[in-house]
């Protein structure tokens, strides 16, 4: 389990982790306090998303325990898709030329709304506990904040060349868990 979390966190982290290199691209000097905060909101909202999803799984198992592993591998296939397709979009409107809580606040929301997504195919991939969850959501807010604050460094250092080389990552890794989901419920693959 541990393994397929981390994974599933550092593929749902590309997103914030591009934005995080977008920021510091934009930094003349590192600034320790905005690395924080970047990090703080990513990783904080990264963390939150997985939960309220995983509720709303857990409340609605039940109705559909009978396709939820494809339910699982099609949101996860869409997210990585999705991030795959944004790797190769020409994105110029970046936002990445100021700092302000409020444009955090919503960027944080709209990197983690996929974590959402996440969070409910946990509901039907074997993560049944309180416990179980709230590790999950510490490991994927964890692997947010500090891949956030290298992304910050890395934009601060070599640009944005590594930007949608994290997206096109992400997204694969994204895939390739849903596939997984996907193939020990069909019985294909046993691990």
């Amino acid at each position: 389990m541990f393994i397929t979390v981390f994974l599933t966190g550092v593929g749902l982290s590309m997103d914030a982790f591009a934005v995080a290199i977008c920021k510091g691209l934009k930094m003349q000097k590192l600034n320790y306090k905005q690395m924080s905060l970047i990090s703080l909101f990513f990783g904080g909202f990264q963390a939150l998303m997985p939960f309220i999803g995983w509720l709303l799984g857990y409340n609605f198992k039940n109705y559909i325990e009978s396709f939820d592993h494809w339910l699982a591998f099609a949101l996860l296939a869409f997210i990585g898709g999705k991030m795959i397709f944004e790797a190769f979009k020409n994105d110029d409107d970046d936002n990445c030329d100021s700092f302000d809580i409020k444009e955090l606040f919503v960027m944080a929301i709209a990197t983690s709304i996929d974590a959402m997504a996440a969070g409910i195919a946990f509901a039907f991939d074997g993560i049944t506990t309180l416990p179980q969850i709230l590790i999950s959501i510490l490991i994927i807010g964890v692997t947010t904040a500090v891949l956030s604050a290298v992304g910050v460094v890395i934009g601060h250092k070599f640009g944005a060349v590594y930007k949608s080389k994290a997206e096109l990552a992400g997204g694969i890794i994204l895939i390739l868990i849903g596939l997984k989901i996907l193939l020990e419920h069909l019985g294909v693959l046993k691990l």
